[in-house]
């Protein structure tokens, strides 16, 4: 034991003296210390593994209708726009924070949010857009064209944590002034244990406040109520 705690003491040392030596030299600053230490175990334990992504959050300022990003959300000729930033909630997490906040969850979305395919990122600022239902044609509104319809706009998939995210920013009154009743995450569909895909969204429907999975049956027509949401970017540590 008293081996162990002299090892341990020696390894401190040499923290001490390295970060002192990287303040005086303007490689690190008492402010990105302090971020460091304010993190809980599980987010530090995350980042140092790389299961999470760290950036600095943007702003992306963009002008539609002349109006600007003062407003959580704005329309633009059948696409609603917004940003979220990601803050490193993993899964498991996010079945209680929403939760608490009175949103309702089923098993199955509760079972794609515990999967591996959950990767959650911190500090990644991401402007959303919703193709709203109207822009296609009843014929032509099926997973396959849609997705189409987004890289034609230069849109592509988002992180599965968009959903949580969309979940916990608008109210089911603001859904509905979208003119929507269900808003869908393309993300990249999570396969359950019969090799099923699902993608999550959000719903007003059947009692209102909901984060659920939904089955992408192939040749799948959605409702012309619903949105699908994609993003144009997404910043990481590597930009």
């Amino acid at each position: 034991m008293a081996k162990n705690i002299g090892v341990d003491a020696a390894k401190l040392a040499g923290l001490q003296i390295d970060q002192n030596q990287k303040l005086r030299n303007g490689q690190m600053t008492v402010s990105q210390m302090e971020w460091w230490l304010n993190q809980t175990t599980e987010m530090r334990e995350g980042l140092a593994s790389g299961e999470l992504i760290v950036s600095k959050p943007i702003l992306v300022e963009r002008e539609y209708s002349n109006h600007s990003w003062n407003h959580s959300w704005r329309e633009e000729n059948g696409v609603i726009y917004f940003l979220v930033t990601s803050d490193g909630t993993p899964g498991p997490d996010w079945i209680k924070r929403l939760k608490a906040k009175g949103f309702q969850i089923g098993d199955y979305t509760k079972s794609v949010l515990c999967s591996p395919d959950f990767k959650p990122t911190f500090g990644v600022a991401t402007e959303v857009a919703i193709l709203k239902g109207i822009l296609f044609s009843n014929n032509d509104r099926i997973t396959k064209k849609i997705c189409n319809e987004a890289e034609r706009r230069n849109l592509v998939k988002p992180n599965l944590e968009v959903a949580c995210f969309i979940r916990e920013k608008f109210t089911d009154e603001e859904i509905e002034a979208m003119g929507l009743w269900w808003v869908v995450t393309m993300h990249e569909p999570v396969k359950d244990s019969s090799d099923d895909p699902y993608l999550l969204g959000v719903s007003r429907d059947d009692g209102g406040h909901w984060l659920y999975a939904c089955s992408v049956r192939p040749g799948l027509r959605w409702a012309h109520k619903c949105g699908f949401a994609f993003v144009f970017s997404q910043v990481s540590s590597g930009n």
